[in-house]
Formats: C-alpha cells, structure tokens, sequence
C-alpha cells in the first residue's frame, strides 16, 4: 500500500496530460452536485457515473479523507435512480500511487489495531449494488492496486503499473491485496509478486486475467470504460444488479452452492416487468 517515489520513472511533461482533460476533450460531464477535496464527480454519459481521483501531487495517495468522500460518492451514485453504472479513475500518471505514508508512519500495533486503519476504505465497495468499473491508467500500487481490484471490471493501459510492494517496508498488503490477488491471477504469480514486492505491467494484467482489456494509450482505455459502462446502464436495472449479485458469489462459495443460487435467482426474474418486455 505504500506511495513509492517515483521522480526519475516519470515521463517527459510533454507527455503529462491530465487524464480528466482526456475526458473533457470528448464528453460534457454536468457539474458535481456535492463539492468534494480530493475527488471530482460527474456524469459524462446518459446512467454513467464518473469519479476521478484528485490528488495529482501525491500521485493520488489514498488517504482516510480520501477514502471517506470516495465512499460517500459511490454512495450517492448506488442510490441515485438515474445511474446504472460507475466509473473510478485517476490520471494519466496514476490511477493510486498507494497509501499515504505520512498517515501511516507515526501509527503503532495498538493503534492501528484499536481504530480499524483503513477497514473504511472497503466498506461501500463491498456493499456497492451498482456495478463499478476501474479505469487503470499509470500507478496502481499497494492500495492503489487494491482498490482497482474492488472495482467488478477492469480496464487499462498497456503502460499501467500494477504492483503490491508492501514487503520493501516490511508491511503486508491491508486492504485485501493478498486475498483478491490471488482469486484473478492464481497463487503462484500472486506469491511471486507480493513477496518479491515486483510491480507488473498492465499488458502482464490483461494476460493474467486481472484486466477484461488492456488498450494502447490512456484515452482509449478512458473512452472504452465509459461506453462500457453507458452500455450496461442501458440495460435492465434489475437483470444487471441480478447479475452482478450472482457473479460477486461465485467467489465466495462453491460451485454447487453458486449454481444453485444462481438458478433461483434466475426464476425470480421471471418475475420481473423487465423480462416479459424482453426480447431474446
């Protein structure tokens, strides 16, 4: 989870650009409704919610002031009646660089133990309805890394960094790295990166399975979420959040107890308005 200094890995600044001026160039997103420090939200595209990681400075260190506006953010969308899907992303430099170290260094055992550090950061993620999709572009290490790994889909640059480098600072990873690691790429590559603390490309998280795609350049990765994510909005409220319950479970029970689920939530559906409209 630790923001890992970066100044002679960076590119020229020519090459720079703001990812959020990428999505400028080709949407008009409405103005957020609630003014928020380190995160910007908009609405670039009809039922699609976009939050954009705002700490360019730190690389987008995740922080607890961060973490709790994200969570309030993602709360708004999931309840929002008008937003069938949501979009997290940084910038072209990082998606999330890690944690913040000046939170982390002064913390003990007991307090860290006493106050739950960083148990927060998961808490909307995990309860989301929605479906959440990560555009992956630049740093995602340590938190950064497992944040994009709560997302249900995601995209990146074949130039992203992924990465648990945990273990050069004598920590572990904390905000689920070890357990949703392992599920998307296997034990052996998952042991291999987070006990060396080696970081990965995003062509290697495509070829793993960590990433549905990878793409040439951060724009179209930025564009191709978007339409992703228009797409499913577009389609049955209640079949989509039926969908993405039934796939959430696959990973946590067996293939017997998931088909079985799987089955019954299915029937209900019949039930629904949404499928007697259907078409097949």
């Amino acid at each position: 989870m630790a923001a890992l200094r970066f100044t002679q890995a960076l590119a020229p600044k020519a090459l720079r650009c703001h990812l959020s001026l990428v999505v400028r160039r080709h949407y008009s997103p409405s103005p957020p409704s609630t003014r928020y420090e380190h995160i910007l939200v908009s609405n670039p595209k009809p039922g699609v919610g976009l939050i954009t990681l705002n700490r360019p400075r730190t690389f987008n260190a995740l922080s607890t002031p961060l973490m709790l506006e994200l969570n309030q953010a993602l709360q708004s969308f999931d309840k929002d009646k008008s937003t069938g899907a949501i979009v997290l992303t940084g910038n072209e430099k990082a998606f999330a660089a890690g944690a913040d170290i000046k939170e982390m260094s002064s913390l003990t055992f007991a307090e860290a133990y006493n106050s739950d550090f960083i148990e927060v950061w998961s808490h909307v993620t995990t309860a989301l309805k929605k479906p959440l999709l990560a555009a992956v572009n630049g740093y995602a290490l340590g938190g950064g890394c497992e944040l994009a790994m709560m997302a249900d889909i995601i995209y990146c640059s074949a130039g992203a960094t992924f990465g648990q480098p945990e273990i050069k600072l004598g920590i572990i990873p904390g905000a689920g790295g070890s357990q949703r690691l392992t599920r998307a790429i296997g034990k052996s590559r998952a042991m291999e990166v987070i006990l060396t603390g080696r970081n990965f490309t995003g062509r290697e998280a495509g070829d793993w399975g960590l990433a549905a795609k990878v793409f040439d350049d951060a724009e179209a990765c930025m564009r191709a979420a978007l339409e992703t994510a228009e797409n499913i909005a577009g389609h049955s409220r209640v079949a989509v959040k039926a969908a993405k319950e039934v796939v959430t479970k696959s990973q946590e029970v067996g293939l017997r107890d998931g088909v079985e689920f799987e089955r019954r939530v299915f029937h209900g559906l019949f039930g629904s308005k949404d499928q007697k409209i259907g078409e097949f």
